[in-house]
């Protein structure tokens, strides 16, 4: 495959995933839309959701390593009175209820699962415990102890719709599992929960209002797909924007760090920021400390090769 010419850079492409593909499923037609193997993605979704999926394409792809925990919007059905395997609809029924709480008691125990809270990832997500992912080992079968993490539900909300069903409205630090959210929240009430629907409104400071089809994007020209990449520096706009002069852009691009002091910046060590040079921007960069002082060093290059 050959790299995408126009646009050597590559962007930021936003798909609103169908049910039914896999994140891996949408990546191979990116691929192929835009005659490159380097796509990736920001954060996968099952399946079974739908929604926000946001793929990084040609040089973009380096970035997903370096980007910071990000946040992401959810819609989700709740479906209480059932357990299952995968704690969502998709598996093996393990236990029924006819025994629903009304929605008072739903509605108010929500502010249990509000805030910083310990989550222990579910056996069937791609996490891998000694070398294994936990889905492989569940459908083999087994169980791996797995060490609770600490997540943030920054919101939950919850809108009734019949006796069992209801849904949820997450604003979750990155790292949370609705599907073990649900199924938490249907243990603390006593009759048990999965997930039945999953759709991503937003992550990452993207939305889902500005988000492609594989159909829209696959009727398009190839000149007409390279418009919807979104600039890369996009994925870092909550870092501060360095620009440096075209002496020290031609040090920074070469591999040397570039003294605080001498560009007239001040950050504190570890701070990540955008560098900038004639072109615009070309690079991540970190603050370090060296023995003539405090530096910014390019970490990622995304404009070489």
């Amino acid at each position: 495959m050959k790299e995408v010419k126009s646009s050597p850079m590559g962007g930021v492409l936003l798909i609103d995933k169908p049910c039914g593909f896999t994140s891996h499923d949408v990546v191979n037609k990116i691929r192929r839309f835009y005659s490159t193997k380097k796509v990736g993605h920001t954060g996968t979704l099952d399946p079974m959701a739908t929604g926000l999926l946001v793929v990084l394409v040609g040089r973009a792809a380096k970035a997903a390593e370096y980007l910071s925990a990000d946040d992401k919007r959810y819609d989700a059905g709740l479906l209480l009175g059932i357990t299952t395997d995968t704690e969502d609809t998709t598996g093996k029924e393990l236990s029924r209820s006819d025994n629903i709480p009304d929605e008072a008691e739903v509605l108010g125990i929500l502010d249990k699962f509000r805030g910083e809270i310990d989550q222990i990832p579910p056996m069937y997500s791609a996490l891998k415990v000694g070398g294994r992912k936990l889905c492989d080992i569940a459908r083999a079968g087994g169980e791996a102890e797995r060490q609770a993490r600490r997540i943030n539900i920054f919101s939950l909300e919850a809108e009734k719709k019949t006796l069992c069903d209801y849904t949820l409205s997450v604003h979750c630090s990155k790292g949370t599992y609705i599907r073990t959210l649900c199924a938490d929240i249907g243990a603390l009430l006593g009759c048990g929960g999965v997930m039945s629907s999953l759709r991503r409104v937003s992550a990452g400071g993207f939305s889902l209002d500005s988000a492609h089809t594989l159909e829209e994007i696959e009727a398009l020209s190839e000149g007409e797909r390279l418009k919807l990449l979104i600039p890369t520096e996009e994925l870092f706009s909550d870092l501060e924007a360095v620009k440096l002069p075209a002496f020290y852009e031609r040090l920074c691009r070469n591999g040397a760090e570039i003294y605080l002091k001498k560009i007239n910046c001040s950050f504190d060590i570890g701070t990540r920021v955008r560098i900038y040079g004639e072109k615009g921007f070309f690079a991540l960069g970190e603050v370090r400390e060296y023995p003539d002082g405090m530096a910014i060093k390019a970490i990622k290059n995304f404009d070489t090769e």
